[in-house]
């Protein structure tokens, strides 16, 4: 599979401070990806690093096979205040796009900008904040970038403006065909327009993979209490809680899980997202209060 980022044993230090500590992921081109994480996972550093803004402190990362360079008209990037120039109209930063963009795609902004209902001369600092993310995602999609990077692009928008958002994404990687990345806290719009998924704690990769597959072979089990090694090989137990009757464990399953005494339930997006995000926690395993 052909990697649009590549990274190994990944840190990145702001002083003292360690932002991003060993992470090694590869993001597969063609796809709209999902980054997903706490606060402090290491999500915004990382696509910083990805588009040549910050350095490594340690380990490897490859964007398009290459290191990533600063301005490269390869990577897009649209960092979380969806940053544009106050000072400047709508037409202002098309002009300014394409004059420090070689490959600027003039009538995919122009068509970008009438389909949002964005005025050509109305000043950006005059904007809604919905009105001022799709100025942005314009500016990074008219370069016409092989690699689309996200920083929690729709976390300030309302739930209309966030629509708006992620279909002008969604039609961006259909016509287009470009790679895109999105981090975002926001569960249910990554299910919307995401194929794959990365979920990253404490700049580790918890769990990688295309959401259909990790959907199908993701079960939570709820039956009489016993033991979660009873399970046998091949299947992994992601989390497991217990009273004195009942356990109920999530597992990952290469195998079918055929015991009659299990309950067998799929599990949505989210369920999977705050299962690996809460992997390792103590109150994963614990018995539940009041019911021992």
């Amino acid at each position: 599979m052909t990697s649009a980022m590549h990274t190994e044993e990944l840190t990145h230090r702001y002083g003292r401070r360690t932002a991003l500590s060993g992470c090694t992921l590869d993001v597969p081109a063609g796809h709209v990806v999902g980054l997903v994480g706490p606060n402090g996972a290491g999500k915004s550093t990382l696509l910083q690093l990805a588009c040549g803004l910050l350095d490594p402190t340690a380990g490897r990362i490859e964007v398009l096979g290459e290191r990533p360079v600063s301005g490269s008209p390869r990577v897009g990037f649209v960092a979380q205040d969806t940053p544009v120039y106050a000072g400047l109209t709508v037409a202002e930063h098309l002009t300014l796009g394409a004059r420090l963009n070689p490959a600027w795609d003039d009538g995919l902004a122009r068509r970008r900008i009438a389909q949002a209902g964005l005025d050509p001369a109305q000043k950006a600092g005059k904007l809604s904040g919905g009105q001022r993310a799709q100025l942005a995602l314009t500016v990074a999609a008219a370069k016409r970038p092989e690699l689309l990077l996200l920083d929690e692009p729709v976390a300030a928008l309302d739930p209309l403006a966030r629509r708006a958002f992620l279909q002008s994404l969604m039609e961006l990687a259909a016509e287009h065909g470009m790679s895109i990345v999105m981090s975002s806290h926001l569960v249910a719009d990554l299910e919307r327009v995401c194929d794959h998924l990365i979920v990253l704690v404490g700049s580790r990769v918890r769990v990688a993979g295309d959401v259909d597959e990790l959907l199908a072979g993701h079960h939570r089990l709820v039956g009489p209490r016993r033991s979660a090694e009873s399970l046998g090989a091949g299947r992994d137990v992601i989390e497991e809680r217990h009273t004195d009757v009942q356990s109920t464990l999530v597992v990952r399953s290469t195998a079918p899980i055929d015991d009659p005494s299990w309950q067998v339930d799929s599990l949505s997006l989210e369920d999977l997202v705050l299962t690996y995000m809460s992997e390792g926690q103590p109150a994963g395993s614990r018995v539940l209060e009041g019911q021992r």
